[in-house]
């Protein structure tokens, strides 16, 4: 009988040292490129704009006051709170895991069995007390408390609860590049706000310039010495300066509408100082060295954090390959009737299993998912790579563009300043017949197009001040 038994132990214990000894498939193994340029052009200077918070990066009390109330409502970063709730309570599921579970169970039945039946002609011959059989039907009466725990022999538990930590941590740097995004958002469009409003007042400057024109052009066809075409041109160019004043006004009315959005609120106006939008000089930037993005860029390093946790991923499905250690337990009571539960040692009810299980045959399920986990890392892997080549070409796109526009800026003033020249030439020539009023026009349409485009590399001025801030990781600080 002994005999028996080792042999059957000894066929079971082979069986799961064969598969131990299995070799498992082996992870597709690459490490990140951190190898990047050592500046972004000739000064290695360690100073970073970024260090500094958005209530002392932007110096306008108006637009301060706008990003502090969309990070208090902002609903996409509210969301993003939320991920984060989620990401941590994944933590409490991974560290339960890793834990026995315990639990209280209570229950009852009844079961009547044929009589010609190996139970049933066994129940009929025995007495449980001297002249009293097993009752029929059978009652079964059972309370107890029961435990099941899977050993963690191949740390597949512990990665998969190194994974959530990770993937936790990952959602808080996602959550600080929602925050760094929102600001350049506000700031954009605060902006742009401002830009709107001045070329408003160009436009309404313009309309009174050109009707000014027009009651000359008027004066001077009763005189004889324009027409009638002189006239209507004059009157069409105020008209598409009025047309352009509504379009204006429509732009300025999406843009509050979408600052108010960013905001969390519904639409109500936005308080701020457009007067002095031309004279506005951004801040000189400090761009530090690429370095510095692996540890100021929000998504640098939530990039970094999935690569881990992708890592991790990868270890818990290769564990699937191996066995696995169940132990259960189970200690309580059990009779088939209630007054017999009390009654000790006869009703007490326990037991110890502890089962070895590991997959054979046909794992092409363990393939295909450590399969999926390599392809997994991998994208990772790139997507880290990709990320950071990405922060730096927006950081070097970004102080290209603030150097160029500062130059495109100063070469459109010298433009408006002759243009506005142009323009009293223009009309006293046209006052003393030396000139015709196709050229007052084209002057005078010249000029409002160099003021508004004025206005708009102004405003790009502005944007590539608040996209390099960002593109340097600075905001979430």
């Amino acid at each position: 009988m002994y005999k028996i038994k080792l042999q059957q132990f000894s066929i079971v214990l082979s069986i799961c040292l064969a598969v131990v000894s299995c070799k498992a498939p082996s992870a597709v193994t690459m490490s990140e490129n951190k190898m990047i340029p050592e500046s972004f052009g000739i000064s290695k200077d360690t100073v970073n704009s970024s260090n500094l918070s958005w209530n002392n990066y932007f110096k306008d009390s108006n637009l301060v006051n706008l990003i502090d109330i969309a990070l208090k409502n902002n609903q996409e970063l509210m969301i993003t709170l939320q991920e984060i709730e989620m990401a941590k309570n994944d933590i409490r599921v991974r560290k339960g895991a890793l834990l026995p579970s315990v639990g209280l169970r209570a229950g009852t039945g009844v079961e009547k069995v044929g009589r010609y039946t190996s139970q049933g002609a066994g129940d009929a011959s025995t007495e449980i007390a001297p002249g009293k059989e097993f009752p029929d039907p059978l009652t079964d009466f059972n309370v107890g408390a029961y435990a099941n725990w899977e050993v963690d022999i191949w740390k597949k538990l512990r990665n998969s609860k190194k994974a959530a930590v990770t993937r936790y941590l990952s959602t808080i740097e996602g959550k600080n590049f929602v925050i760094t995004n929102l600001i350049s958002e506000v700031a954009d469009s605060y902006y742009e706000l401002l830009a709107l409003d001045s070329q408003l007042e160009i436009v309404k400057q313009n309309i009174q310039l050109q009707q000014n024109a027009l009651e000359i052009v008027k004066v001077q066809k009763e005189a004889a010495r324009a027409t009638e075409l002189a006239v209507q041109k004059f009157q069409a160019e105020v008209l598409a300066s009025k047309s352009m004043e509504f379009q204006i006004n429509q732009k300025i009315v999406e843009t509050e509408n979408t600052i108010n959005f960013l905001l969390g609120r519904y639409p109500e106006k936005i308080t701020r100082d457009s007067a002095s939008f031309l004279n506005l000089i951004p801040a000189t930037i400090q761009s530090g060295i690429p370095s510095q993005l692996l540890i100021n860029r929000p998504d640098v390093k939530q990039a970094e954090l999935d690569l881990t946790a992708a890592k991790l991923d990868v270890k818990v499905a290769r564990a699937e390959f191996y066995p696995s250690l169940d132990i259960s337990a189970t200690f309580g009571l059990q009779a088939f009737k209630t007054s017999y539960l009390v009654k000790f040692p006869e009703s007490l009810l326990y037991n110890l299993v502890g089962d070895i299980a590991a997959p054979l045959i046909n794992r092409n399920a363990i393939k295909a998912e450590f399969a999926n986990a390599n392809a997994r890392q991998l994208q990772a892997l790139y997507n880290y790579d990709r990320t950071i080549l990405n922060a730096y070409l927006e950081v070097s796109n970004q102080l290209a563009n603030i150097g160029n526009l500062e130059k495109s800026y100063a070469l459109k003033q010298q433009q408006v300043t002759a243009l506005n020249t142009s323009i009293s030439v223009a009309n006293d020539l046209f006052k003393s017949a030396r000139a015709d009023y196709f050229e007052v026009l084209m002057t005078q349409r010249d000029a409002l197009d160099a003021k508004l485009e004025l206005v708009e590399t102004k405003k790009d001025q502005l944007n590539a001040f608040v996209q390099v801030y960002k593109a340097l990781g600075g905001g979430w600080k």
